[in-house]
């Protein structure tokens, strides 16, 4: 297996139980921090019920991250720097309003995989006057900084607040109509990703609490699941692309001999050998894959080749072993030596949707392993997978399996209008066992239009019919099942927000082009998240679908930081730079916005929308036009830039990487013309409704 980023080696927030420990690897060595209240009582096991106050940055790679955490009222603000190779350098301080005589224990222990850890190997720095005992050290007054280094080793001096200025200056920013936002999306991952316990594979599981039975989770200390996994994937690419790749590869590597990528794995529960999860893998993967670059030219082909053998054959297990009683795709279960395989609930999980009141009345099919309801959401998403999976294959040379693949894409999409479509509602919907229409809606009825299936009359009949307040509209939209249904309840999937629900449908809606709704789905959504995130520090498993809902009670079973809830920021940093198929989509959103530092192959792709809109890559301006521009089908190479400009103003465009002083311009169907390229290396074309191709020139300018 190739290495991935982060790599499982020196100081980092490794430790799966707390988020105050920084862990050495491979040694193990755990330094964590506890509030030592006046009485003597020790605070150790901040949870996000219990004590997690406020998650700072945090890199991928340890270099800087910071926390803060409560018990009663003490403060402690926590930073952990990595300056210098197996060298650890933190700063704990109680904050203003701690109570007096409250201090800071740091203990010092290991992973609890670890066998041992030979202290000796190292060296530690406490402030003067603190209390060092027995692998505890209790720092004077209100705290102070420390060190951990090998032998021999001095560890640097830090200045914590310039290496916090530094380390953000690098992470993905937002502002305006954004909000805080690109600091929620980007921490629900980083703080996330974590060492199993055996000490070999780095993971990012969608949430420790979640995970973790001492954070009162499920699992015993780690586990991963399916679609959970590819949605945290995708949005890591903005980070870092090879940490991408290493999410991606953590759960494919997981497949069974007979392809199936698993519903989950886990320490303590094992794998889900009779079950898998919605069929996401592909369209997560290559539109990380366009993520990456501006054109094929610069993409990060790696995302493709590492998991296309994986991701071909979880496609095919699908149509191998989940077809149900109506010759379709049907969710299932296959019996194993589990106790819960082969059962209604199994059925269930393996849709992703384990609670829906869609699959209240269902019975388990033992001739096919499946259940006995036919949801449209596992064709159309087998659909897409198809489709993605085709333009992956085609792009790694595999023309053969491309062009099988569009053959079973185009089958797919008939069977989603023959089958699928109810013309008497004026929408999709899922089928019984004896082929008649259920009466259960949910935004998976739009997932036909992820995969391209419908006609645009369709399309929009469907979106105008299901969006209807009384439906999936409403305020908030998308609730996770109709607020007409019977089995509506506001709770978990029974009603419930969740974001890879409305990351996929609003997809399908973007296909379309289906502005209108989108606009406002988008901003309803984004609302909800920036309010927990910049009020709580919250990423929500899932949100509200009423605002008179408290999500926060663990009873109300809405993890407080699980990853794939940064969907609801994604799908508005979309707003701004969508990459698609046919090349990226930059726009102004219609409000005042900034987003910056989203990584790219060539650089660093930065986004700001006020009176006009401006997309540069690093100090490069790519587009600079009024706020009514907007450029679709984008690409950028070292010799051709293309896109599709609609602007009121004239707009300008950053000309290719290796044009000299002139470039030859095609606007539409005009003749071509060579111009010369100004100092600040675009050209600018008059207001327009079409396509222009800017070719690096070597000829003078005409």
């Amino acid at each position: 297996m190739t290495e991935h980023h982060p790599v499982p080696n020196d100081w980092n927030t490794w430790d799966t139980q707390y988020h105050t420990a920084a862990a050495h690897l491979p040694s193990g060595l755990r330094i964590r921090a506890a509030i030592v209240a006046p009485d003597g009582t020790v605070t150790d096991g901040f949870t996000w019920r219990e004590g997690l106050e406020r998650l700072g940055h945090h890199t991928v790679d340890g270099e800087y991250a910071e926390v803060t955490v409560r018990a009663g009222e003490a403060l402690l603000r926590l930073v952990f720097t990595n300056p210098a190779a197996n060298v650890l350098t933190g700063l704990a301080e109680l904050l203003p309003g701690t109570p007096d005589g409250t201090r800071v224990r740091l203990i010092v222990d290991k992973l609890p995989s670890v066998d041992s850890v030979d202290l000796d190997r190292g060296q530690a720095t406490f402030p003067e006057g603190s209390d060092v005992g027995d692998g505890v050290v209790t720092l004077p007054g209100h705290g102070g900084t420390f060190a951990w280094a090998p032998v021999g080793v001095s560890a640097p001096a830090v200045d914590f607040e310039a290496a916090k200025a530094a380390a953000e200056s690098r992470a993905i920013g937002s502002s305006g109509w954004l909000g805080r936002s690109a600091e929620g999306y980007q921490r629900a991952l980083t703080w996330n990703t974590v060492i199993r316990t055996d000490l070999a594979r780095v993971i990012t599981p969608t949430s420790r609490d979640f995970v973790h039975a001492g954070r009162r989770g499920f699992y015993g200390t780690w586990a991963l699941h399916g679609w959970d996994t590819f949605f945290c994937g995708l949005t890591a690419t903005w980070i870092d692309h090879d940490y991408a790749r290493g999410i991606y590869d953590q759960m494919l590597e997981q497949a069974t001999d007979r392809g199936m990528v698993p519903n989950r794995v886990s320490d303590e529960r094992g794998r889900t050998d009779d079950r898998s999860q919605p069929p996401v893998g592909a369209y997560t993967v290559f539109k990380s894959y366009l993520s990456s670059g501006l054109s094929d030219e610069t993409r990060n082909l790696s995302l493709l080749t590492g998991a296309y053998e994986a991701l071909l054959g979880w496609h095919d297990w699908w149509t191998r072993d989940r077809v149900g009683p109506l010759g379709l795709l049907t969710w299932g279960s296959d019996p194993t030596g589990d106790p819960k395989s082969a059962t209604v609930d199994s059925t269930r999980r393996e849709s992703g949707m384990d609670d829906s009141p869609m699959f209240d009345e269902i019975q388990y099919d033992p001739k096919t392993h499946t259940m006995d309801l036919t949801d449209v959401a596992l064709t159309a998403l087998h659909a897409a997978d198809a489709e993605a999976l085709a333009a992956i294959a085609a792009r790694l040379g595999f023309t053969e399996v491309a062009a099988r693949l569009r053959d079973q894409l185009a089958g797919a999409r008939t069977a989603l209008e023959e089958r699928f479509w109810d013309a008497d509602a004026g929408h999709y919907r899922n089928l019984r066992a004896d082929g008649s229409f259920d009466i259960h809606l949910a935004p998976s009825m739009l997932y036909p239009l992820l995969a391209g299936s419908p006609s645009p009359e369709r399309a929009r009949q469907a979106v105008e019919t299901l969006l209807t307040p009384s439906l999936l509209g409403g305020t908030p939209p998308l609730p996770s099942v109709s607020r007409s249904d019977p089995g509506y309840n506001r709770h978990y999937m029974r009603g419930r927000v969740w974001g890879p629900v409305a990351f996929l449908a609003v997809e399908g809606l973007r296909r379309y082009a289906l502005d209108d709704h989108v606009d406002r789905i988008v901003d309803e959504l984004l609302s909800m998240f920036r309010v927990e995130w910049e009020e709580h520090s919250h990423v929500h498993e899932n949100y509200f679908s009423s605002p008179d809902e408290d999500i926060h009670p663990f009873e109300a079973r809405s993890d407080f930081l699980l990853s794939w809830g940064n969907l609801l920021a994604y799908l508005a940093m979309q707003q701004l730079a969508d990459p698609r198929p046919d090349g990226w989509r930059f726009a102004h959103p219609g409000r005042a916005a900034t987003l910056t530092n989203l990584a790219l192959s060539e650089g660093r792709l930065h986004l700001y929308a006020s009176d006009r809109l401006r997309v540069t890559l690093d100090s490069t301006l790519l587009v600079d036009g009024d706020s009514s521009t907007v450029v679709s089908s984008y690409s950028r190479s070292s010799t051709v830039v293309s896109a599709v400009v609609s602007s009121d103003g004239p707009v300008r465009l950053g000309v290719p990487s290796a044009a000299g002083t002139t470039v030859r311009v095609q606007v539409g169907s005009s003749p071509v013309l060579t111009v010369g390229v100004g100092d600040d290396r675009t050209v600018e074309v008059a207001p327009i409704g079409g396509r222009v191709t800017l070719t690096a020139s070597s000829q003078d300018a005409g």
